[in-house]
């Protein structure tokens, strides 16, 4: 009877702890799978129901950070074998947007739903970037980033992440303080893949507007990123241009190389 009692204790201590786990604890597993690079500060509430300022950084050691303007407020609840999350913030997410993570062993696999508006999943300010530190801090980018997507997965078996479907990372309207030139350009970085080719995720960067023009391509395998592309300033926009050009590659004459991994 007594054992009977103790076990009856210890599982209603174990629910307990897993109803009110902080949040706090979200933020210790995020911040650990992506390497520091996203930060959860000031976490408040549970696991299950939640909010935090979303902090980008330049991963585990660095100072540089920046965080976005109020706070990311979440949800989780169970989908079968599977935990729901909703996702809201007013500044930058379009309503709320939906995760579906289904864990396994040894393997996790992250599901972004399609928009429920049907629109973009989220709009960032591009000034944010310069919590990742070198460039992006020394560039200070004003402008918008715009992700739309009709679905991703993400999948980690072994310690390696694969990328299955399509997303389009619209970078609108950018300008740089070390510029004289109000607006560089805007740009499109398209990610494709389908983790059962084994072929990797493919990256495609294309300006679709501006004097700063910058094209190239890379693939994402087996956790390593390679890109080649080019930056070049477009007729009469040269001298604007010139440091700008030092700082994104190597120079090449007119062109700057940009070079990857």
């Amino acid at each position: 009877m007594k054992r009977w009692l103790a076990l009856g204790t210890a599982c209603g201590a174990l629910v307990a702890v897993l109803a009110f786990a902080p949040a706090a604890w979200l933020a210790g597993a995020v911040g650990g799978a992506s390497a520091g690079y996203f930060v959860l500060s000031d976490a408040r509430g549970t696991v299950w129901d939640g909010s935090a300022v979303l902090v980008l950084t330049g991963g585990e050691g660095s100072r540089d950070a920046s965080a976005l303007p109020g706070r990311l407020q979440w949800t989780v609840g169970l989908d079968g074998l599977a935990l729901a999350v909703r996702l809201r913030q007013q500044c930058c997410l379009t309503g709320e947007q939906r995760l579906r993570i289904v864990p396994g062993f040894g393997r996790m696999r992250v599901e972004l739903l399609p928009s429920p508006s049907g629109g973009p999943f989220g709009q960032w300010p591009a000034a944010w970037l310069s919590g990742l530190g070198t460039p992006w801090n020394t560039l200070q980018l004003s402008g918008a980033l715009q992700l739309s997507t009709p679905g991703i997965v993400l999948e980690s078996a072994s310690g390696r992440w694969t990328f299955t479907g399509r997303a389009d990372l619209e970078l609108q309207s950018l300008a740089s303080r070390i510029s004289t030139l109000d607006i560089l350009g805007s740009y499109r970085l398209t990610l494709a893949g389908d983790a059962s080719q084994r072929e990797g995720t493919s990256l495609l960067l294309t300006t679709t507007s501006g004097a700063l023009q910058l094209n190239g391509s890379g693939q994402i395998a087996a956790g390593r990123l390679r890109f080649r592309g080019q930056a070049s300033a477009a007729p009469g926009s040269e001298a604007a241009l010139n440091n700008l050009l030092n700082i994104i590659g190597r120079r090449q004459g007119a062109q700057s190389v940009i070079s990857i991994g």
